[in-house]
């Protein structure tokens, strides 16, 4: 996306003086230390950075699953940091998608009624809610697994589920979070796709991913080290930028 494009949108995500601090006195850890971001419609940006650097929590708190210390987060000029839960929980299950590290499928429930879930929580008839249930199976391959429970399924299938979960609907922001972390290289390329068509399609999202290959998909990289940016570059400059970070691995 260029920077003429942005500047005529509103950001669906942005993250402003975002920290996190855990624990206190001696045992204090900064796990994100003033991050500011904006995420445009249309635009996938890659979360990159070394273990324990702030991905995960720079996600979470951007999905509303956990509050930062200070800072504001911002989803579609929604405040989400204001405290108002009502307002936090309408706009995670009509706008977030959100794909989990350890899938977060509700056992008891299909694949289908697991995917139709938020759909259903959002008001839908429970008849359109499967039918677009369906068809994110479908275009995840998994149109088989419909009526399987997530015991019956492997992990990297319990995976695609959960990211069929996340694309339901029209969710406007999509958070991931390594989702191709159970998956052949395959698969993973094919589900990145997928969410490069989301964003495509006018979604904003963010991945949390340590392969560069996956970053490659985005159209803008940001490194995190320490819990604070300390690189960004955009698709025209990537490709150099991440086989220098490969090959630092």
């Amino acid at each position: 996306m260029s920077e003429r494009s942005q500047q005529a949108q509103q950001p669906v995500l942005q993250l402003q003086q975002l920290t996190r601090v855990h624990g206190s006195g001696a045992t204090e850890v900064h796990a994100l230390r003033g991050i500011d971001l904006d995420v445009f419609p249309g635009e996938l940006v890659a979360v990159m950075g070394p273990s324990g650097s702030g991905k995960s929590t720079l996600l979470t708190i951007a999905g509303g699953l956990d509050s930062p210390t200070s800072g504001r987060v911002i989803v579609e000029n929604t405040d989400i940091t204001s405290g108002d839960r009502k307002v936090l929980s309408a706009l995670r299950r009509r706008s977030i998608g959100y794909v989990f590290q350890d899938y977060n499928l509700i056992p008891a429930l299909t694949a289908a009624e697991n995917v139709a879930l938020p759909r259903e929580l959002d008001g839908v008839s429970a008849r359109k809610a499967r039918v677009e249930a369906l068809a994110a199976l479908e275009e995840m391959e998994l149109g088989h697994l419909a009526d399987r429970f997530p015991d019956e399924m492997s992990g990297g299938q319990q995976q695609r589920i959960a990211i069929a979960r996340a694309l339901v609907g029209d969710r406007r922001l999509v958070l991931a979070d390594e989702p191709t972390g159970a998956l052949d290289s395959e698969t993973g390329e094919s589900v990145l796709a997928l969410l490069r068509a989301r964003c495509d399609a006018g979604a904003a999202g963010v991945l949390v991913t340590h392969e560069p290959r996956f970053a490659a998909w985005a159209d803008r990289v940001v490194f995190l080290r320490d819990g604070a940016v300390v690189d960004q570059t955009v698709r025209s400059d990537a490709d150099s930028l991440l086989t220098g970070q490969a090959g630092q691995r």
